[in-house]
């Protein structure tokens, strides 16, 4: 290529270098200050790190320029974010499961890891790795990704803004980088959810802020007559995301080179404010934007439409307004006003209509293709995952009734409620999504290996099973041995007798977060054999019927409301 062509290719990205090389100039004076001037050792780390993070960005960026190559996609789509994303999910859902397991293990055998040199490893410094590692690693990449790819074919156009999905792919990735960092060496604000310090609260933001415009930006240039449903549940996520990390994360640091901060609110108000974005971070990082890859990627599968187009226009407007108000479920009998407990427990018990509203039409779109789930395992896996996140929005309502909370909260039960939805719904309906792209990304004619998806899908079920049901067990045992009294008055038990009774169902819960580990070990082997062009031979006889994964013709037809390429 001669010296104009390389000009022509490179021109377009000016603009986002020279953005994308001031962003890069400005983390890396902060990391040395911060390495020069941190308040204390792990604050001086983070600037190192920052430092690193930094440098590698701007040598690529160089090096990238210089070649011409820098963020060139000559395809119809910019697939090239994509499927590092697909790589980055998988890696970081093994990573978050394996520490969840490491915990898991702690919990049933307390004095693993109890040396003094192993400080870094206890329960309370790994656990928010493992929230963070599992919610906003593995499952922030798998929207991330997903909704790039679903964006640009239902829309019909390519990622708007040049580089900035690397940006924002990049950038993120170095947030939960930093992030875990500082977990392990003692940097967190406390809060559940949101545990990142001021300044990385303030990086997500800049990031967040160029993902609504990369995916605005496509919309708008789209050359298809409508917006198709699952992008309105992105948008949803994507938008009241950045309002819940805005206003929650109201924080005045100590000074500029410290990690510790105090949050704007107090008392009741600042236990509000967090249970406000701590429920919504569920209901939108964990609900909205997975329902995105639901309305997309279970069609697509079943190469069905969905069942019902307007049924899906009324899910979004019904979830999208009610489920912002349920909130204040989680602070029953504390000092909220009752007023304010009893709006939440409503809006949360009038969540049942909406989700299941949701889950009925994923379901109904295999009408006329139930036979699909004998010889298709990804397609299983998807429904699988509207299964359980039918089950889990009928429990949490359940949950969110007074009665039913004074036993059920701040027990085992609540721990069993959220993995329901974690691992039955979030996490099969990723494993779905990637089986789905890894075939498209990389242009092969199927998966390596059904068996293999039928292999993970079992492990995994069972796993879940394993799982929720020992917390149930554990947690509904928990709370009645907390209310017990004897005749005296008196609690017939103390709480080390509950520990001690609770212990069975630990060990069980240890061994269904293994399952599910090992069934994520499988998918990664699958999705790299795939990648390589791999394909098992053998299997041709026992899968006859299962088509490649998914219709990815491009100009196929297409049924109604089945989302085209």
């Amino acid at each position: 290529m001669g010296a104009n062509q390389q000009v022509a290719v490179r021109s377009p990205y000016r603009l986002d270098i020279m953005f994308m090389g001031a962003v890069v100039a400005l983390v890396l004076v902060w990391g040395a200050f911060a390495a020069a001037l941190g308040s204390d050792a792990p604050m001086r780390l983070q600037g190192y790190v920052a430092i690193v993070l930094a440098s590698l960005a701007g040598a690529t960026m160089v090096f990238g320029a210089q070649a011409g190559t820098l963020g060139v996609d000559r395809d119809a789509y910019s697939d090239g974010v994509i499927r590092y994303g697909v790589f980055m999910s998988t890696f970081w859902g093994i990573v978050g499961m394996l520490v969840g397991v490491v915990i898991a293990a702690q919990l049933a055998f307390p004095t693993l890891f109890s040396h003094p040199d192993f400080g870094f490893l206890n329960f309370g410094r790994l656990r928010p790795v493992h929230t963070s590692g599992v919610i906003f690693a593995f499952g922030g990449n798998v929207l991330i990704a997903t909704s790039f790819y679903v964006v640009q074919r239902t829309c019909r156009a390519k990622l708007w803004g040049g580089l900035l999905p690397w940006f924002v792919f990049w950038g993120y990735n170095a947030l939960i980088v930093m992030a875990a960092l500082g977990y392990v060496t003692g940097i967190t604000q406390g809060q559940e959810y949101a545990e990142p310090p001021w300044y990385l609260d303030i990086w997500l933001t800049i990031v967040w802020v160029a993902y609504l415009l990369v995916f605005l930006g496509t919309i708008r240039k789209r050359t298809a007559p409508h917006v198709y449903v699952a992008n309105w549940f992105y948008l949803a996520f994507i938008v009241t995301v950045a309002m819940l990390h805005i206003v929650n994360n109201l924080q005045v640091p100590v000074d500029a080179f410290s990690s510790v901060s105090y949050p704007v609110f107090g008392g009741v108000q600042n236990a509000l404010t967090q249970w406000w974005y701590g429920h919504n971070a569920v209901g939108f990082f964990l609900t909205a934007g997975f329902l995105g890859i639901m309305y997309y990627f279970v069609p697509k599968q079943a190469q069905r439409p969905v069942y019902s187009y307007q049924l899906s226009i009324v899910h979004f407007w019904a979830l999208i307004f009610i489920y912002i108000w349920a909130g204040p479920h989680h602070l029953h009998y504390t000092a909220l006003p009752q007023w304010a407990q009893t709006l939440g427990m409503t809006f949360s018990i009038i969540l049942w209509m909406p989700s299941w509203g949701g889950m009925i039409n994923g379901m109904m779109t295999l009408s006329g293709a139930w036979d699909k789930l004998r010889t298709d395992p990804v397609l299983r896996m998807l429904v699988a995952s509207l299964a359980f996140y039918g089950m889990s929005t009928f429990e949490g309502p359940l949950m969110s009734v007074r009665a039913v909370n004074s036993l059920s909260h701040y027990t085992d039960w609540t721990i069993g409620h959220v993995h329901s939805g974690a691992l039955g719904w979030v996490a099969l309906v990723s494993f779905g999504a990637l089986y789905c792209l890894a075939p498209w990304l990389w242009k092969r004619e199927r998966l390596y290996s059904l068996k293999l998806v039928e292999t993970h899908f079992w492990l995994s079920t069972v796993g879940i099973l394993l799982y929720i049901s020992s917390m149930w067990v554990s947690g509904i045992m928990q709370g009645l041995m907390w209310r017990d009294y004897n005749e005296l008055g008196f609690l017939t038990y103390s709480f080390i007798e509950t520990v001690k009774a609770m212990h069975p169902a630990y060990v069980v819960r240890l061994v269904g977060g293994l399952l599910f580990l090992s069934g994520a070990f499988v998918m990664a082997y699958n999705l790299w054999r795939t990648a390589r062009g791999d394909v098992r031979d053998a299997e041709r006889a026992l899968y006859p019927d299962a088509p490649p994964a998914g219709n990815t013709t491009p100009g196929a037809p297409q049924p109604a409301a089945v989302p085209a390429e």
